[in-house]
């Protein structure tokens, strides 16, 4: 069965911006399944537009940022 997008369902997003840079926390549950938790990186492109970039290592500053959000997503799930 593929991916439907449409049976995606969003239920909690924050995310940690700093030097242009964000980490966003998401809590996704898809047609009804589990809730899991999503952490992404975003950057912006020469225009200023948002693009998907590896998460891989981060700084103790961005998880710094980043915990307090984990811990609310937590609560959602």
């Amino acid at each position: 069965m593929p991916y439907d997008a449409s049976l995606d369902s969003q239920l909690f997003t924050k995310s940690y911006e700093k030097d242009g840079q964000r980490i966003v926390v998401s809590v996704y549950s898809y047609n009804n399944g589990p809730k899991k938790l999503q952490i992404s990186r975003e950057s912006e492109d020469a225009d200023g537009n948002p693009r998907f970039a590896k998460l891989g290592r981060m700084l103790k500053e961005e998880l710094d940022g980043v915990l307090p959000l984990i811990q609310e997503a937590m609560e959602k799930m």
